[in-house]
């Protein structure tokens, strides 16, 4: 149909994820080197407008909360130089530790974040 198919999207949340720890000096590898791990624990998304087939698209992502063991990010997508709001969505993700079981979030990671 020419259109993103709709499961993508959450692809696209976590590239904005990985990114938006990226530039605040986090690393998903080096985190789970020290046997940390970000489980997404819940995720949503509304589509309000469809992505074509080739649409550059810009995904901007914030870090809506910030609790002991979890963090929340939501995410807006929208074409390059377009005001369109294509879709949001947020997700819950949880702090693990090598036993898979809740953590509090290294001071390392919260400083970086806050």
């Amino acid at each position: 149909m020419g259109i993103v198919y709709y499961s993508n999207y959450f692809v696209y949340f976590e590239m904005g994820r990985i990114e938006f720890l990226r530039d605040m000096g986090i690393s998903y590898a080096e985190i789970e080197k020290e046997n940390v791990f970000l489980a997404v624990a819940d995720a949503h998304c509304k589509y309000k407008s469809p992505a074509m087939f080739d649409d550059i698209l810009v995904v901007k992502t914030c870090l809506s909360k910030l609790k002991l063991a979890r963090l929340e990010f939501s995410y807006e997508i929208r074409r390059v130089n377009e005001d369109t709001l294509i879709a949001e969505g947020s997700t819950l993700l949880a702090c693990l530790g090598i036993n898979k079981k809740p953590m509090a979030i290294p001071e390392k990671i919260r400083n970086a974040l806050t």
